[in-house]
């Protein structure tokens, strides 16, 4: 388990095959949806991320999701899509928070505080959780 996924599993709570896969949501989102730039820059610099990405982008992101699902896809999706996946994964909204604000922190020590900050300003309403 590489110190990305024990740090965040420790720090927030989560077991380590959890922690993994929602790290690796998350990213893959933030791929997604954020400044293509500065995502990229952020994914490399943290390591172990750029596996994560690649193995659980995507993941819980279609398949339904029954009426709110469909409700929040109409609008686009977006941050609140990912909170509905990543509940899907038995989270909750504080681990959720928890979550994001760790993985950014430790995005912060690996990347520096102006390329996180372009991300997170690229992705409407990303700020409110980080």
């Amino acid at each position: 388990m590489n110190e990305l996924v024990s740090r965040i599993a420790d720090n927030v709570g989560l077991a380590p095959d959890v922690a993994e896969k929602a790290i690796g949501m998350m990213l893959g989102f933030l791929q997604r949806e954020a400044d293509d730039t500065a995502v990229a820059q952020m994914i490399e610099a943290i390591p172990g991320a750029p596996e994560l990405v690649a193995r659980f982008n995507g993941e819980g992101a279609s398949g339904g999701g029954g009426l709110l699902g469909g409700l929040m896809a109409s609008f686009g999706g977006g941050v609140m899509a990912l909170g509905q996946q990543l509940m899907a994964q038995g989270l909750g909204m504080g681990e959720i928070t928890a979550l994001a604000r760790e993985t950014m922190a430790v995005a912060r020590e690996h990347a520096g505080d102006d390329v996180v900050d372009r991300v997170v300003a690229s992705v409407p309403g990303l700020s409110q959780f980080v």
